[in-house]
């Protein structure tokens, strides 16, 4: 839970007394007995033990900062005289404590004691703290077995803000002289969608097709995407809740049926899943098919073509695969059955026959006879030929006959047999049998796609290769991608979706081009360049992928050996470093794609890269909870170890530097805000208090009295992966673990601030970033594999004066740098105008 409490609150005349903080005891009253309310019993235990661990989080973070707190005033802990106060003495816990004691042992050893103790230090400290009239309350924190007190001391004005359990203390800004008059707005720009980078083809089949208009369909994450191929221009259908799974196009080449899977809410409830038909002219949905029907999602969908699109297969994810016809223009399900519990890959009506549908998977292929309502289905029989482990794929040659694709590196032509009246009697119904085996690849087949004229083309998986084939499966011609391909159309040209999440377009005698990539893993490292429209990415797919945003296209992608986590630009914008997954960080020059520079900190998994604003020093935040500082030299290329921050208790999850480049600024994973005099010797600032002024170069630290707003009531702590503040100080992007972005007004120091939110990730967001001149903010999802590129849209001219919120750091003279940064900024959307005019 976040909770926000002013320290006015917390009574600074008297020391509470233990029983005015004691904590509920949980009572067990579930009967042991009764197998019914087991489980309850089981949530219960549980919850407890949530419980304990909370506290112990609390006990360690708070005695830290106790600690800290009291070497800064010079005290030695162990000269205070000590009275142990016990409910119920237990002399046994009273020696070992003193002998804690007298072994110079440390508090965090004390706090290990199983009986209730209370630490009485407050008469000295007290003393002593009055001279410097710092002292303004004590606040005391009580596990189940042991109770002492944590002193906090504080001149001014601060805020408390809980996160599971954990205080995180806040100083007000000098410029706000009354924090509850704050007034929180929305920020008055808004962002728009203006690019998907990315494609779903590593586990989708049936997700590319080509429209009358000439744009190419297909999805990722919560999008579907109508990209014009010569036009190089993007529309996008984001009506769907979730990741889209599948799609097909209608007859008339127009109106497009999208399925999704069911997801959960934030709070962990399944949300229903459904298929929108809809129009891809004017992205206006057109109906709403089966929400409350399925289960889990929607695996495949198919429109008939004998009575033009009259209805709609669908199969569901659920353990039976749900297999239901829809009436399009109802809405209103025809018939449903029962299909199979093994996997289902995909489903068609026969073009000639809309009474006919197969469906295909693993081990079998089914064909359904659709009368009065009901469906009944006959299992292909493979006879003498080797049944294989999976049916990949099929399509209707022109004779009507059946064509799959398997497992096996086949393509079976499939025909309907008479009843074996001398096996099975007079009664015997006819059958589906392979009337034909062709081998094709090596490995699986794919996909199988029918040309004009009975030819037909496959693409396989472990040969890499598309091959071309007569009406009578006679091989014509073949040519070789890079990746495996999944799906495969046809215009003029050859569009093949691959495995790897690209989409080719080419020839077989030209070759294939990329149109379409992204990565194929999860993603976490983001950055933007200082001066150009370009951004790079890396993940878990071991990619480094630079992209330009005005261009929408990937300029470059080298492979490294591990994979990337975070990245940074050199603010001379030659080179990028980039934080990998064992400790190891290198520098990449852009111009060359080499690796210039390559070093070593630790042996775990780094977080965060970030240049001071000068670039002559360069931090490296690390899960071993240092941050280590280097002096940067040579553009970029060179670098020395100059410091490291030694201070934190949990790993670092995001640190910013000041203005001047002398301080850091840095959280980490226990929910803790600390500040470095990076100049002073890399030295930990003990008195926070001190930074409530310091004017920060940027701001992506997700905890922080600026940023306090963007925590929903309720946060666990983990629910906000990012933030990134505007160039111009006006907007905080935000990226949160369900699958949003949020806009909100910089700076949001108040609970529950007003921001806009955007959904299109079909996972949680992991990184969010301003372009260098703030035109567009780019979002990355983890799982999804999706990098969503957002138009900020200015929502009115000038700014709205007293009733924005402005920080020191946004109400102070604003030097050259931040002068050319808005000349750059007001050319960048000057250039944006002009392009979506000519648009």
């Amino acid at each position: 839970m976040v909770h926000l409490v002013p320290d006015c609150l917390v009574p600074s005349s008297s020391i509470p007394s233990p029983d005015w903080l004691s904590w509920s005891t949980c009572t067990d009253d579930v009967s042991a007995g009764s197998s019914a309310e087991y489980p309850d019993r089981v949530s219960v235990m549980e919850g407890r033990l949530q419980l304990q661990e909370n506290e112990i989080t609390l006990l360690k973070s708070s005695l830290a900062d106790a600690l800290r707190r009291l070497q800064s005033l010079g005290y030695n802990v162990l000269t205070f005289t000590v009275v142990f106060l016990f409910s119920q003495p237990d002399q046994r816990s009273h020696r070992q404590c003193r002998s804690c004691i007298s072994n110079n042992t440390t508090l965090s050893r004390l706090s290990t004691l199983y009986y209730p103790t209370i630490v009485s230090i407050l008469a000295e400290m007290t003393r002593r703290q009055t001279q410097l009239e710092m002292y303004k309350y004590v606040s005391m924190v009580q596990s189940c077995h042991t109770c002492f007190f944590i002193c906090h001391w504080l001149t001014g004005q601060s805020i408390k803000m809980f996160i599971r359990g954990r205080p995180i203390t806040m100083y007000v800004p000098s410029n706000i002289q009354n924090y509850d008059d704050l007034r929180m707005e929305p920020p008055v720009e808004k962002l728009e969608l203006d690019w998907v980078y990315g494609y779903r083809g590593r586990d989708c089949r049936a997700n590319l097709y080509l429209l009358a208009s000439g744009e190419a369909v297909y999805f990722i994450a919560c999008v579907v995407v109508l990209y014009h191929i010569n036009n190089r221009t993007q529309r996008h259908y984001s009506k769907h809740t979730d990741c889209v799974r599948c799609l097909t196009i209608h007859p008339d080449k127009v109106r497009v049926a999208s399925g999704q899977t069911a997801g959960v809410d934030k709070d962990g409830k399944p949300l229903q899943p459904y298929v929108h038909i809809w129009d891809s002219s004017t992205l206006i949905t057109l109906q709403q098919i089966g929400l409350g029907t399925f289960e889990r999602g929607v695996g495949s969908v198919a429109f008939s073509f004998a009575d033009s699109g009259a209805f709609l297969c669908v199969i569901d994810d659920s353990n039976e695969h749900m297999l239901s016809v829809w009436d399009c223009a109802k809405g209103t399900k025809h018939a449903e059955v029962k299909s199979t519990n093994e996997a289902v890959f995909t489903v068609e009506f026969n073009p000639n026959d809309s009474t006919n549908i197969i469906t295909c998977g693993k081990s079998h292929v089914y064909f359904w006879t659709l009368s009065a309502g009901s469906l009944t289905k006959k299992q292909g029989i493979f006879g003498k030929y080797k049944k294989p482990k999976f049916i990949q794929c099929f399509v209707f040659s022109l004779t009507g006959d059946v064509l799959t694709g398997d497992s096996e590196g086949n393509i079976l032509t499939w025909g309907k047999s008479p009843g074996d009246v001398k096996t099975l009697g007079k009664g015997a119904k006819e059958t589906f049998q392979i009337m034909r085996q062709t081998r094709a690849h090596d490995g699986s087949v794919f996909t199988l796609c029918m040309l004009q004229g009975g030819a037909l083309l496959s693409g396989g998986g472990k040969d890499r290769k598309i091959i071309r084939w007569s009406a009578d499966l006679a091989p014509e011609r073949e040519c070789e991608v890079k990746d495996t391909c999944v799906c495969v159309h046809y215009g003029e040209e050859l569009l093949v979706g691959t495995t790897r999440n690209a989409i080719l377009r080419g020839t077989f005698s030209d070759g294939f081009v990329a149109i379409v990539q992204g990565h194929v893993d999860e993603m976490w490292g983001l950055a933007t360049h200082p001066s150009q429209d370009v951004f790079l990415t890396c993940g878990h797919d071991r990619l480094v992928c630079v992209w330009n945003t005005e261009e929408h296209k990937l300029d470059w992608c080298t492979t490294l050996e591990e994979y990337g986590l975070c990245a940074d630009f050199c603010p001379n914008g030659a080179v990028v470093s980039v934080g990998l997954s064992t400790g190891r960080w290198l520098v990449l020059d852009l111009q060359t794609k080499d690796i210039v520079s390559d070093y070593t900190d630790g042996n775990e998994q780094l977080s965060v890269m970030r240049y001071s604003t000068d670039g002559s020093f360069l931090a490296v935040g690390s899960h071993d909870n240092f941050i280590y500082i280097y002096n940067v030299t040579e553009s970029g290329r060179r670098y020395s170890r100059y410091g490291k921050c030694n201070g934190h208790s949990s790993f670092i999850t995001h640190l910013d530097w000041s203005k001047d480049g002398k301080y850091i600024m840095s959280n980490s994973g226990d929910y803790e805000i600390l500040y470095w005099d990076i100049a002073g010797g890399c030295k930990l600032l003990r008195n926070r208090y001190e930074s409530k002024d310091r004017e920060w170069a940027s701001y992506t630290c997700v905890l922080g009295f600026h940023v306090m707003g963007v925590w929903l009531e309720g946060s666990d702590g983990t629910d906000i992966n990012a933030l990134c503040r505007s160039h111009n100080e006006r907007m905080v992007a935000v990226a949160d673990d369900f699958c949003k972005v949020h806009l909100f007004q910089y700076p949001c120091p108040k609970p529950k601030a007003p921001n806009h939110s955007y959904e299109g990730h079909g996972s949680h967001v992991t990184n969010v970033r301003f372009t260098h001149c703030d035109s567009h903010v780019l979002s990355m999802g983890g799982k999804d594999t999706c990098i969503l590129q957002w138009r900020v849209k200015r929502g009115g001219t000038g700014d709205s004066g007293g009733d924005r919120l402005h920080s020191s750091s946004s109400t102070s003279t604003k030097n050259q740098r931040e002068a050319d940064r808005e000349t750059k900024g007001r050319e960048c959307l000057q250039k944006e105008s002009e392009r979506e005019g000519a648009t």
